[in-house]
């Protein structure tokens, strides 16, 4: 069998015919395919084009893999240039053999504004689903295991957007998705701003289509691998336990002397027809914020300050702090040092929801602020991709839930409260949460995010970044393990 077809869209970079000379140089690629939404003038006799819509359809890449004949196939899914590194396509091909894997990847270096840095990408694991998972430029896959997977589990669906991943998910059922940890490839940012807000590419309105079938994608893996929860939920339990009060709005902080004290006035400023409090867990502030706290707490008695004995924790260290306390209320409610409630009515509409259905857990929507509160984009974010049919089994997907979060205390005690992190443990909580019970959403905005240089969502390093997905991936990965014993068990 011949070696490599390679797949790849028609750029509209004047780099184009460089990057596909590589392609057509090298001796291990036998056979190329240009998918294009438009005529290619290019000639080849490796060469081959075909015209659709969108490089990711499943009609394309279900017509592309039945065409391919050789042995494996690379797909270059970034529209930026790409130049291979030395030996690259030799380097992965030798890899696939070695490990057997259905796809094989690597890291990379980038080029923006002129500078090459390295951008290391994470090992593939069971919680990977994430749409979202960088795998770089680059996807070598094992035809034989691409065309093994979809005679077991179906052709790649009948999507616009979702096929890759329809397609690498599939794959990985069976097949280890196999990292090299190596720079094979570099690829040159056009717009080194263009990721900016990429965050919030899965909650922005215009891409409402594009999340519909990356969840139709989504549910139907987690029906093969035994992980999809049906829509049948455990009852919360009451508790006679005597609360000091209704609810307990909760702020871990750490230096955010120039912000808590508009968070904490947001709190005081709000109005409700049951009894509440504001508990404040200062992490060793340096800042001078440890002494605005304890005057705050000097002149409200609704303010609880508290200063843990350990010096280890992370923010979900602090919200165990404040849950075991004796102040925690029946419910605790979420509210970050950086950011305010956009109204005195916010806690009477949480605690209105729990009352309404007795949920597990409440999740509002929020809007993205500057420091002068004015609007920035995306807006509002309100994670309508959330259902009640769905949500839980789609969550596994994403790499959030929303805010402002707010939980049955009594339920977060019995769970043995948040991991100990300071980022993703409320995100690992609402998996844990939704995997028995139901967690009610409020779509209207609730909260304001400010964003300012200094906050937890300024701009991180890329080892920063991947230590963060990481870590989420680690979290599905418990949660799925679990899903999937406890479908077992019900059988």
């Amino acid at each position: 069998m011949n070696t490599l077809t390679v797949i790849l869209p028609h750029s509209p970079i004047s780099q184009f015919e460089t990057m596909l000379n590589h392609f057509i140089d090298s001796s291990l690629v036998e056979h190329l395919w240009i998918v294009h939404d438009k005529e290619y003038l290019g000639s080849h006799l490796k060469c081959e084009t075909m015209k659709s819509g969108s490089f990711t359809s499943g009609k394309t890449l279900n017509c592309l893999i039945k065409n391919i004949k050789t042995k494996y196939f690379l797909m270059v899914v970034q529209m930026q240039k790409i130049e291979l590194g030395q030996n690259a396509l030799e380097r992965m091909i030798s890899v696939a053999e070695q490990t057997q894997a259905g796809m094989v990847y690597a890291d990379y270096y980038e080029i923006s504004k002129d500078e090459r840095d390295e951008h290391p990408v994470n090992e593939y694991q069971l919680g990977g689903i994430r749409d979202g998972f960088d795998f770089g430029p680059l996807l070598l896959f094992s035809t034989a295991a691409v065309k093994k997977a979809l005679k077991k589990y179906g052709r790649i669906e009948n999507v616009e957007y979702a096929g890759l991943y329809d397609l690498r998910l599939k794959v990985a059922i069976d097949h280890r998705l196999f990292r090299i940890q190596e720079f094979l490839c570099t690829k040159v940012s056009a717009d080194p701003c263009a990721d900016v807000e990429k965050q919030f590419d899965y909650v922005d309105p215009r891409n409402r289509q594009v999340q519909k079938e990356m969840e139709k994608v989504a549910t139907k893996y987690l029906k093969h691998i035994g992980a999809y929860l049906e829509p049948k939920f455990q009852k919360v339990s009451k508790v006679d336990f005597p609360f000091p009060v209704e609810a307990s709005v909760i702020i871990p902080v750490r230096n955010r002397l120039n912000t808590v004290a508009d968070a904490v006035k947001s709190v005081l400023e709000q109005k409700t027809d049951f009894s509440f409090n504001c508990i404040i867990v200062d992490n060793y502030s340096t800042d001078g914020t440890t002494y605005l706290l304890r005057e705050l707490a000097k002149g409200h008695q609704q303010v609880k300050l508290l200063i843990p004995q350990r010096t280890d924790l992370g923010i979900g260290g602090c919200w165990n702090e404040a849950i075991f306390s004796e102040y925690c209320g029946r419910y605790a409610v979420q509210l970050d040092s950086d950011d305010m409630y956009n109204g005195p009515h916010t806690l009477q509409k949480i605690v209105d929801e729990f009352h309404r259905r007795n949920y597990a857990m409440v999740i509002g929507s929020y809007k993205v602020v500057n420091m002068k509160l004015e609007e920035l984009p995306p807006g509002i974010i309100d994670h309508r991709e959330w259902t009640p049919g769905n949500g839980r089994n789609n969550a596994l997907r994403i790499n959030g839930l929303g805010a402002p979060r707010a939980f049955n205390t009594a339920l977060l005690r019995d769970v043995g409260g948040f991991p100990n992190v300071s980022y993703g443990e409320d995100y690992a909580v609402a998996l844990r949460l939704s995997r028995q019970y139901q967690i009610g959403r409020i779509y209207e905005p609730l909260y304001l995010c400010r964003r300012w240089d200094g906050n937890s969502d300024a701009a991180l390093p890329i080892e920063k970044v991947n230590q963060h997905d990481e870590y989420k991936d680690k979290v599905r990965t418990i949660e799925i393990l679990a899903r999937c014993h406890c479908n077992r068990k019900n059988k």
